[in-house]
């Protein structure tokens, strides 16, 4: 990792040495949090995404032990197995230092330490880190249930921002084309979040017409409109305490995103048939395939809305931009369906790894996780092989010839023709379904028919 980009825990009883480490590092690193007291060390690890611990051997504190930094380094082992650990230690403990190496600390400094060498030490060990062991899952919920893979250099930037802003309640933008993870994404935040154990509800916002999104999103009372035969709570309401997932943002009308202002200024939502306004708390995620220049443009979204919900923007990149981590999730994806489908374990021959490398994936992760599934399904050996691997794009999909062309049935016919003009308009589904001549609704409905 570059020092730069490090996020550091200094844990020392000594005012003065967690003065002294600050100034030396505050220009040095991301972010230097200080502690005195070493039992709030699982908090702080908690909240922060720490690369790196330089952690006293001796505390004041009631155990008196004399070797308390070896107690410490367990308990930060045992949260932590992957961080970093410096012992800071006085010359006449030294053996004692020696013992925490064995421990599982990863280096000790002496007080009164040279600067430019602990420096150096922290920048050598961040650099080991950052080598072979790297991490490929890097975001992962706090139960662990929602995890999103990658090892390329896209994605470890990615992974960096995530595990800053995770624990904030920064309202997050998420962007991308279709298949590349937001959904998977906004939970991996909130289960990375202080908000993990209250609810995370998700509403497609872009399939709302204008009377459906208000009672959806902010609930009805019984008799507000012909079809209200008892009260509703909205999606505000039930997200409370937690994580409400607007996908698709960029397709709502003016006058929803005039109404979805009101509510995020004033922090309260309003029933449909009631002027009682109910106090809401949540923490907002907001995901769309519109690129971010499309938003910009006041005809279409305002401006104001835009700030609102875009405290911090994480960019998805397309899997063609990071094609490292295709070995990586199609292995994943293997083991997933061949459990799924009772399969033995499966392999991929090195040409199957090379064909699935040097595809395009216009439906991204998604299409390579559709390959896989029906690779696993079909394959007559456990070892993958190239012709095993089927892609449902538009270049392999569309016919040869005229003669090809009388074969294909009218439902491929119409699958075809729906990938090919979403990927003309780079997954915005309000122009693709403008051009086919159907609504958003009827367009997602032929979606869901072809598992697209």
């Amino acid at each position: 990792m570059i020092l730069k980009k490090a996020t550091i825990l200094v844990v020392d009883d000594d005012t003065d040495v967690l003065t002294a480490v600050k100034l030396l590092l505050k220009t040095e690193v991301h972010e230097i949090i200080t502690e005195k007291n070493p039992e709030n060390i699982n908090s702080l690890l908690t909240r922060n995404q720490v690369d790196l611990v330089l952690l006293d051997m001796n505390f004041n504190s009631a155990m008196n032990t004399g070797n308390e930094g070896i107690y410490w380094l367990r308990k930060v082992k045992d949260w932590r197995p992957n961080v970093c650990v410096i012992m800071i230690t006085a010359y006449g403990d030294i053996d004692l230092a020696v013992r925490s190496l064995k421990e599982g600390a990863n280096d000790f400094v002496v007080k009164p330490w040279h600067n430019e060498k602990l420096i150096e030490t922290i920048r050598d060990l961040l650099d080991k880190q950052e080598g072979p062991k790297r991490p490929k899952v890097a975001v992962k919920g706090s139960a662990g249930s929602t995890s999103i893979l990658g090892e390329s250099d896209v994605m470890q930037d990615i992974f960096y921002k995530v595990n800053k802003i995770a624990p904030t309640d920064a309202n997050i933008l998420i962007l991308g084309e279709n298949g590349t993870g937001k959904d998977l994404m906004a939970k991996a935040i909130h289960e990375r979040s202080l908000r993990a154990n209250k609810p995370f509800v998700k509403v497609d916002v872009g399939a709302l017409t204008d009377t459906l999104f208000e009672s959806e999103l902010f609930g009805h009372k019984k008799g507000a409109f012909t079809d209200a035969r008892e009260d509703r709570m909205g999606r505000f309401e039930e997200a409370e305490g937690g994580t409400l997932f607007l996908d698709e943002i960029g397709n709502i009308s003016l006058l929803q995103q005039a109404k979805l202002l009101t509510v995020l200024q004033n922090r309260q939502v309003t029933r449909l048939g009631t002027n009682k306004a109910v106090d809401i708390n949540i923490r907002l995620i907001c995901a769309t395939n519109v690129p971010l220049q499309e938003l910009a443009n006041e005809n279409k979204f305002r401006k104001d809305l835009i700030y609102r919900i875009n405290t911090v923007e994480i960019t998805m990149p397309p899997l063609r931009r990071r094609h490292t981590d295709v070995p990586l999730l199609a292995r994943h994806f293997a083991k997933v369906y061949a459990t799924k489908y009772l399969k033995p374990n499966v392999e991929f021959s090195a040409a199957a790894l090379q064909k699935l490398q040097q595809y395009g994936y216009p439906g991204n992760i998604r299409e390579l996780q559709y390959t896989i599934e029906r690779a696993v399904i079909m394959a007559e050996d456990a070892t993958l092989q190239p012709d095993d691997l089927i892609f449902s794009s538009l270049e392999t999909a569309k016919p040869q010839n005229a003669e090809d062309a009388d074969n294909v049935p009218l439902s491929e016919m119409e699958k075809n023709a729906i990938l090919r003009v979403i990927d003309k308009h780079s997954g915005n589904i309000t122009r693709a379904a403008k051009e086919l001549g159907l609504t958003r609704t009827a367009l997602y409905r032929r979606l869901n028919k072809y598992d697209i």
